[in-house]
């Protein structure tokens, strides 16, 4: 599988030729081969702005402090 930046030229190259003009059936191919690219693309986004929203929301912990692993720790009172 091509890298994020490759799809993002090919994706490129193809609305340029799309744009061009030309045989209608080459250009149909074109964009149902885009169309595929995009979606891709999309889901990877996607997982990158995911990943991006657990560490930016993720809690700060002073050194040494072992993680809480229990749901609801105050019910063990």
């Amino acid at each position: 599988m091509k890298n994020f930046e490759e799809r993002l030229g090919r994706l490129e190259d193809i609305n340029s030729s799309i744009k061009s003009g030309g045989n209608l059936d080459e250009s149909l191919k074109l964009f149902e081969e885009g169309v595929k690219i995009a979606k891709g693309l999309e889901k990877d986004l996607l997982k990158v702005e995911r990943k991006i929203e657990l560490l930016v929301n993720e809690p700060v912990k002073e050194e040494g402090e072992e993680p809480n692993l229990e749901l609801f720790p105050e019910l063990n009172d």
